[in-house]
């Protein structure tokens, strides 16, 4: 019986881990989009190239939210 309560309770820490994995990915993906701009626009000497990295992170961040949102529907 203890072997069953561990299963259940490692499943739930699972389930968790994907909901924290949610609220993590989109602003980490857009930091370092910014990042890599500002990074770029420092080396290059220019003032647009953080917008687009900012841009690219945020792009990113939405399109790894998804997937994980997706998988998290299909394997239960």
């Amino acid at each position: 019986m203890p072997d069953d309560k561990d299963r259940n309770l490692k499943k739930q820490w699972v389930g968790a881990e994907k909901y924290i994995q949610l609220g993590i990915t989109l602003p980490a993906a857009t930091f370092i989009g910014w990042a890599i701009g500002a990074a770029l626009d420092h080396w290059l000497h220019t003032h647009w190239i953080s917008i687009v990295g900012l841009l690219l992170g945020i792009a990113a961040g939405f399109v790894q939210l998804i997937r994980i949102g997706m998988s998290a529907g299909t394997k239960d």
